[in-house]
């Protein structure tokens, strides 16, 4: 079996490893778009995880949805044909993920979807136009959970579907110790485990729009403990347009981004965060970190169901509140799988290839 895969950003890189891993003496080509072209944010997890140097690297950069996704689509086209894999396979929701389920679509190649089914149900989103798209030009979906299964049957989409878990869990149970013994960040920034809020702000919705990152910050600048602030290429000249770096108190330390394991290390160690990424929520709920996520909405609700997360918007008030309160969890269930994901996708790849070589297929 050959596989094919595209990441392009931070967690496409987090959940292709433990993948890699499983898909053992099978033929792997990683291709690499370059969507996230910061050594922080790219390199360093090729040096820092155990996943191979990728076979191509489009280099593509940033520019606009169109831009990107175009010049993506163009390069991969090129790659895939080159190539010719039994399955394409893509993570998650960016622009390299529909980029490559358009090429699978025209070139009437097997693709495959890890992170199928989820939905914030903010078309406003360019995630969710990806990610709804990408669903529905694939042959195999991967679903991290139940829910995400009901609703792509709720969308007309039950072929191909496996509940498989959540790759991400799997990443992590990989390196969480790893961290605890490697990563010297909390050394370095003059922090102790349970004395400090981790914060990441990257969505264009809050970065973008000058009022609801000026409430972000005056949430942040009133909690009740430091607060450690990896800032985003984006959020950085956001900062600095909207004169925001100025507004931020000696309480709120603003460093640049760090590699994977520091990262890990870092939200492992953290009283609680503050984020408006979906990726780290999940992975504060793995470890065991509550988390107030400045969205309306989320694809993980698990997690607010669990009692181990809470929306609160770009509503500084409800920031400050929700960073002093405390959060009341018992029991945690487990949502999104055991850890074995990696190992069910590679199963379902190996019996749908099987079932039917890629020269026979038929597309759904």
């Amino acid at each position: 079996m050959k596989v094919l895969s595209v990441v392009g950003a931070r967690p496409q890189f987090v959940k292709a490893f433990p993948v890699s891993e499983a898909l053992g003496t099978h033929e792997h080509v990683l291709v690499h778009t370059g969507q996230h072209y910061d050594r922080e944010l790219s390199d360093v997890f090729f040096e820092e995880l155990p996943i191979p140097e990728p076979d191509v690297n489009l280099g593509v950069g940033s520019g606009t949805h169109a831009e990107q996704t175009g010049s993506m689509v163009a390069e991969l086209d090129t790659v895939v044909a080159r190539e010719s894999p039994d399955v394409v396979l893509v993570y998650g929701d960016t622009n390299s993920t529909l980029a490559a389920a358009l090429v699978g679509a025209k070139r009437d190649v097997r693709l495959a979807h890890v992170e199928a089914g989820l939905r914030s149900d903010n078309r406003a989103m360019p995630e969710e136009i990806n990610r709804v798209l990408t669903d529905h030009c694939s042959d195999l979906l991967f679903a991290p959970s139940e829910r995400a299964v009901e609703t792509l049957a709720g969308e007309g989409v039950t072929e191909g579907v496996h509940e498989v878990g959540d790759v991400t869990y799997d990443a992590l149970l990989a390196v969480r110790d790893r961290a605890r013994d490697r990563s010297r960040v909390l050394d370095r920034l003059g922090h102790d485990d349970g004395e400090y809020i981790l914060a990441t702000v990257h969505r264009a919705a809050n970065t973008e729009d000058e009022q609801r990152l000026a409430a972000i910050v005056e949430g942040l600048a009133d909690a009740p403990l430091p607060v450690v602030f990896p800032a985003h290429p984006r959020t950085i000249a956001a900062l600095k347009a909207a004169d925001g770096i100025g507004d931020l108190p000696e309480s709120v330390h603003l460093v640049d981004p760090v590699g994977y394991l520091d990262f890990v290390r870092l939200l492992d160690g953290a009283e609680r965060v503050a984020t408006d990424s979906g990726g780290v929520q999940k992975e504060a709920f793995y470890l065991d970190t509550p988390c107030v996520t400045m969205r309306e909405e989320t694809e993980w609700i698990e997690t607010v169901e669990a009692g181990w997360n809470v929306l609160v918007g770009a509503d500084a008030g409800a920031i400050r509140r929700n960073l002093g309160r405390r959060f009341a969890v018992t029991e945690k269930p487990q949502p999104y799988g055991d850890g074995n994901t990696a190992e069910r996708i590679v199963r379902a790849l190996d019996r749908t290839i099987e079932a039917a070589p890629v020269e026979d297929a038929v597309r759904g």
